[in-house]
C-alpha cells in the first residue's frame, strides 16, 4: 500500500480593502497586486499543499477560478472557513468549494468573526502565513497566526499595499524586502515556498 505525503497547509488571510472603510487601507491598496498575489499563490500552492483560508467575498472567487483552471483532484487541497453570521449572502463561489467548515454565529459580526478565526488558525497546523492587501482583519490575524504557529513562515505581501503593507512596515527588518519590491508573484511564491511545499 502506497502511503500519502502528509501535505503543508498554507494559511491565506487577503481582502480587497473596501472604499467605505479606513483610508489607511484602501488608500496603499493596490487591487490588481492584490488578485495577481492570490491567483499566483493558488496556483503555486494548490497542486502540492493545503490552502485554507477564511471566506471573504473578493477573495473565494478568484480561488475558485484557479480551482477550474487546474482541474485535476485540487477540491481535496482547499478548505473553507465561513461564519454562518453571513449565510444569507454568501458568494455563489463559496458552492463551488468541497471542503467548507462553518462556524457558528454569535451576537455580533465581531464575534462571529473572531469565533472563525479562532477555529481556523487553532484547528489546524501551518507552516506557512501569507498575508495580502486586507484590512484591520488581516492584521487581526497576523497577531493571532504569530502567535499560535510561532514556528511557521510569514510572508506579508507588502506589495499588494493595505494591511499586508502596514505590517510589513510595522516589524522592518524581519522579512524580505522582496515581499515590498517583488510583482512577479509566481516566481515570488515558487522561490519562498520551494523548501516548504
Amino acid at each position: 500500500m502506497v502511503k500519502r505525503k502528509q501535505l503543508n497547509n498554507i494559511f491565506l488571510s487577503a481582502s480587497i480593502p473596501s472604499p467605505d472603510r479606513h483610508k489607511i487601507y484602501y488608500d496603499t491598496a493596490d487591487i490588481t497586486a492584490i488578485r495577481d498575489a492570490v491567483k499566483a499563490l493558488a496556483t503555486v500552492v494548490i497542486p502540492k499543499a493545503n490552502l485554507i483560508w477564511g471566506g471573504h467575498p473578493s477573495i473565494t472567487p478568484l480561488i475558485k477560478y484557479i480551482l477550474e483552471i487546474l482541474q485535476t483532484n485540487t477540491q481535496e487541497h482547499v478548505t473553507l472557513y465561513q461564519s454562518l453570521f453571513f449565510k444569507d449572502v454568501l458568494p455563489p463561489e463559496n458552492e463551488y468549494i468541497e471542503n467548507v467548515i462553518f462556524t457558528d454565529k454569535l451576537d455580533s459580526l465581531k464575534e462571529s468573526i473572531g469565533l472563525m478565526r479562532e477555529r481556523m488558525l487553532k484547528d489546524n497546523s501551518f507552516s506557512v502565513g501569507i498575508f495580502i492587501g486586507g484590512m484591520e482583519g488581516i492584521e487581526e490575524e497576523y497577531n493571532l497566526f504569530k502567535t499560535l504557529h510561532p514556528k511557521a513562515l510569514i510572508l506579508p505581501v507588502a506589495s499588494t499595499g493595505a494591511g499586508a503593507k502596514i505590517i510589513f512596515e510595522k516589524n522592518k527588518g524581519q522579512f524580505s524586502d522582496r515581499l515590498n519590491n517583488e510583482y512577479a508573484y509566481m516566481s515570488l511564491f515558487n522561490d519562498l515556498l520551494k523548501d516548504i511545499i
